[in-house]
């Protein structure tokens, strides 16, 4: 075994897409890679000081997107370029944005699940940022990505992963086993 330092590396990184509303009312997207899970309705996302960051300060209302294959150049894009230096961010990734059913937040209709959050708590507030804890109030799928039984089907959403270690994207694959219960054979 090869020892490194401490490092980000926790694996795999989702690529989440924030949206939320500019003071003007235009739909605003950044690249978040540093969330996830944190209960049964709630998220949590690392914010680091960004046009989202004021955005999610004036209205603690967002959307959460998963990147895709077909998302990824536009997806990087937002987490490079800046609103606040580039009044065409939004234009130059081509998407199409609605408003949320349940938070005053833009749904990114390019997207085949989207999260409607609302902020619950900020952690560790500075000039730098802050961590934000989220309830999920609402999820909406594009329909072309449902299975057979109605739900979300992920193998079909060829949804993306952040690789910290090399700075690369990689796709999530095809179904390997059944969760709960292939581990039941060594009972």
């Amino acid at each position: 075994m090869k020892s490194f330092a401490s490092k980000p590396w926790v694996l795999p990184q989702p690529v989440l897409i924030i949206g939320t509303y500019n003071e003007n009312g235009v739909a605003n997207a950044m690249n978040a890679a540093w969330g996830g899970q944190f209960d049964m309705k709630e998220i949590a996302i690392a914010m680091g000081a960004h046009a989202t960051t004021a955005n999610l300060n004036r209205n603690g209302e967002f959307t959460v997107a998963f990147a895709t294959r077909q998302t990824l150049i536009a997806s990087d894009f937002v987490g490079i370029v800046s609103a606040k230096n580039d009044a065409k961010k939004m234009e130059k990734t081509g998407w199409t944005a609605v408003k949320a059913e349940k938070v005053n937040a833009p749904v990114f209709t390019d997207f085949p699940m989207t999260l409607e959050c609302r902020i619950k708590e900020k952690l560790g507030e500075s000039p730098e940022g802050y961590y934000i804890i989220a309830e999920i109030v609402n999820i909406v799928v594009d329909e072309a990505y449902l299975a057979e039984d109605g739900r979300p089907d992920v193998e079909k959403m060829q949804l993306i992963v952040f690789d910290p270690v090399h700075h690369t994207y990689i796709e999530l694959g095809q179904k390997v086993g059944q969760a709960f219960s292939d581990g039941k054979a060594l009972k």
